[in-house]
């Protein structure tokens, strides 16, 4: 028989709030083609868990949760040639499974960890850090982006926020930052944001026109959905791009595309991450640029919660609560 390996994992067996979380032992087999074995040292938690849990993302049951880890590579199936046992190594990857301590996984997505960067680090940027990349390097208004443009990034204190924030203005752009109170404002401008608006006591629209003149921005980056995505589009200047990559509010509803024309020809898109690490080539020059401005210090990965990973209901419900700010981890 193949050899097994058990571990602790967190799983559901039908959608539901985090009571239906469960921790549990699970064997783990050895790595078939095209697959690692990986020890986690700690786990990235995202709001797309929140989804698969909840049912707005509906999987398969019985679900392992998790979409991002750290940690050191184990065992390597036949093809895979990036990755060798004994190698520090961090991902953001489909399928879920990362809520543990152990687990097999396609190598596609999983990269080697620089030496200078640690695993709790690892662990909370790769998704959060290369959803900031394909937002701000590869999801561009018409004629890109250059140094001194304005850009809105809705909930700019939360972990992908706070990457994105140092990202722009590394780049030269001016972020304007919204979030839900004045401490989370605060956090964002120390982060990079140009400007910030507490989009609960302030009319962001009114103030985005303000901010540029009239003008508007060249592109909404938004996460929240449904709450703010009427006013965003009213943001943004002649040809400009929604991006819409979350719904933290709830899906945003049905609209009639004439609306985009009579808004200055502007453009829409929804993105996801999975779509731009699709590939082993795309993945890597992703995660390089993370780890370059990472391990240069223009980006910090802050991780401001950590929890045991028994403790994982109470990180969801904080994670729901909008009490969390920066990256969140959990620990094994």
């Amino acid at each position: 028989m193949p050899a097994t390996h058990t571990s602790r994992a967190i799983r559901i067996d039908q959608h539901g709030g985090p009571e239906e979380l469960k921790l549990v032992e699970v064997q783990v087999g050895e790595p078939g083609p095209g697959e690692i074995r990986i020890r986690h040292k700690a786990v990235g938690l995202n709001f797309i868990d929140v989804y698969q849990r909840s049912g707005l993302y509906p999987l398969p049951m019985p679900l392992q949760l998790g979409m991002e880890a750290a940690g050191i590579v184990e065992a390597v199936g036949e093809g895979v040639a990036h990755l060798k046992a004994g190698d520090r190594a961090a991902y953001a990857s489909q399928p879920p499974g990362a809520y543990s301590e152990l687990r097999v996984l396609p190598a596609t997505c999983v990269c080697k960890l620089p030496d200078a960067i640690d695993f709790e680090t690892g662990a909370a940027m790769m998704l959060k850090g290369l959803t900031a990349q394909y937002l701000l390097r590869k999801t561009l208004p018409q004629g890109g982006l250059q140094p001194g443009d304005f850009v809105l990034f809705h909930a700019a204190a939360g972990g992908v926020g706070l990457i994105a924030t140092q990202w722009a203005r590394a780049l030269g752009l001016q972020l304007i930052g919204t979030a839900g109170s004045d401490a989370k404002c605060a956090l964002a401008k120390e982060n990079g944001a140009a400007h910030v608006i507490n989009y609960s006591t302030e009319d962001f629209l009114a103030r985005v026109k303000e901010i540029t003149g009239g003008q508007g921005v060249k592109v909404v980056y938004d996460s929240v959905g449904k709450d703010t995505w009427d006013k965003s589009l009213d943001c943004l200047r002649p040809f400009g791009l929604m991006a819409s990559f979350g719904n933290a509010s709830g899906p945003v509803g049905p609209f009639a595309p004439g609306i985009l024309g009579a808004k200055g020809s502007i453009y829409v898109t929804r993105q996801t991450l999975f779509s731009h690490i699709a590939t082993r080539e795309s993945t890597q020059a992703m995660a390089d640029e993370l780890f370059d401005v990472v391990a240069s210090g223009q980006v910090h990965i802050r991780i401001d919660q950590r929890y045991p990973l028994e403790q994982v209901q109470q990180a969801h419900r904080d994670l729901e609560a909008r009490k969390t700010t920066g990256c969140t981890i959990l620990t094994l």
